[in-house]
């Protein structure tokens, strides 16, 4: 069954005509057909018995190459989309009733020009249907997924050997960034981090002109897209030698990482995979220091549904994929982080990565 089959088949119990999404990972989602529409509507329009696309003129051809559908409507960027999709539907716009849209990524003019099209139509939320079709992978989604981790192992490889006194935070991106694209990368899953010392106190500390000094802790964090799917990771490494008291902390946060990891299976809920690493960080004295949610989900895109915070009662099943990520982070001393991203199986959870979690101590070099 093909994954617009089962929105079809979910649009049928939830009494729901029409679905509309426009955001772009999830048009590449459901047609195969990936592209940057800027200002321009790229939208997938799923019906009960069909699927449409809107799509710019000049994207027309490569949408019909790549995407799964039996209409393309397709306008000149001095055309309105929605009078050429007013048009198109004059003999069915009156028998939809109910327009399902993503609230979550459908901005308000948009809203407004659907609304003007399905004028005797109600509006519901659709965020809930694509979020947990999206949320458990194909095992196709999967293999890709690991080859992308695969590459965020190479490029945190990368990193770790460009160390060397002087250089700056900055440039280290740039490396990593410049050599990861010879194996095939597209780009990074995000804006790569690399910080220096008490820099990664900031859990989203910028990269700046920070020289590297000896003994200075550094933070790495960064992925990859490959083949339109994502990777994320972190590893706080030490340049130079490791003082007692840091690396107690960092003992503190890979246990943190590692108990988490090990809890997760289906069934359990994504809240007390939270609590399981927030409570070992708060047993050991520095629950104040860690500040944001353990995980997100991840796929498309390196942030999306589920979240893995405090009280969430998600309960966790096969083939979903999100980040382990506690960290503790203490402004003007350190910042510590172990980041992994896993797949969960009937035996639990698997990583993506696979770069050591044990503390890395990398020589000094002029």
């Amino acid at each position: 069954m093909t994954l617009i089959n089962t929105l079809q088949q979910t649009m049928q119990k939830e009494t729901i005509d029409f679905l509309y999404f426009d955001e772009p990972l999830t048009v590449a989602y459901l047609t195969g057909f990936e592209s940057e529409p800027h200002e321009r509507v790229v939208a997938v329009l799923v019906f009960k018995d069909k699927v449409w696309m809107i799509v710019p003129e000049l994207e027309k051809q490569s949408a019909k190459a790549a995407a799964d559908c039996d209409f393309i409507l397709s306008y000149q960027d001095e055309v309105s989309p929605w009078s050429l999709l007013k048009d198109a539907l004059q003999n069915e716009a009156d028998t939809i009733k109910r327009v399902g849209v993503d609230e979550d990524s459908l901005v308000v003019s948009r809203y407004h020009a659907l609304n003007d099209v399905f004028k005797e139509a109600s509006f519901t939320n659709a965020t809930p249907l694509i979020q947990n079709l999206r949320v458990i992978k194909q095992p196709e989604e999967i293999s890709i997924m690991k080859e992308a981790g695969e590459l965020a192992d190479k490029a945190l490889e990368i990193g770790m050997a460009s160390l060397k006194t002087g250089i700056a935070e900055e440039e280290v991106v740039a490396l990593i960034e410049y050599e990861i694209k010879k194996y095939g990368v597209e780009k990074m899953s995000f804006p790569t981090m690399v910080l220096f010392g008490d820099h990664a106190a900031s859990p989203h500390g910028a990269p700046g002109s920070r020289k590297l000094q000896p003994n200075d802790w550094v933070l790495f964090d960064l992925g990859v897209v490959y083949n339109g799917y994502t990777s994320d990771m972190t590893r706080t490494v030490v340049y130079g030698k490791a003082d007692e008291e840091k690396k107690a902390i960092y003992k503190v946060v890979k246990e943190a990482q590692e108990k988490a990891q090990s809890f997760i299976k289906p069934g359990v809920l994504a809240g007390d995979i939270d609590r399981t690493a927030r409570r070992h960080i708060e047993e050991a004295g520095y629950g104040d220091y860690f500040t944001h949610r353990l995980g997100h989900g991840l796929g498309r895109s390196v942030h999306e549904y589920p979240n893995i915070a405090p009280g969430v009662e998600l309960e966790i099943r096969e083939n979903m994929c999100f980040s382990i990520e506690p960290g503790v982070y203490i402004d003007g001393y350190l910042g510590v982080r172990v980041e992994d991203c896993i797949y969960v199986t009937s035996e639990g959870a698997r990583p993506f990565t696979h770069t050591t979690k044990e503390l890395i101590e990398l020589p000094v070099k002029n």
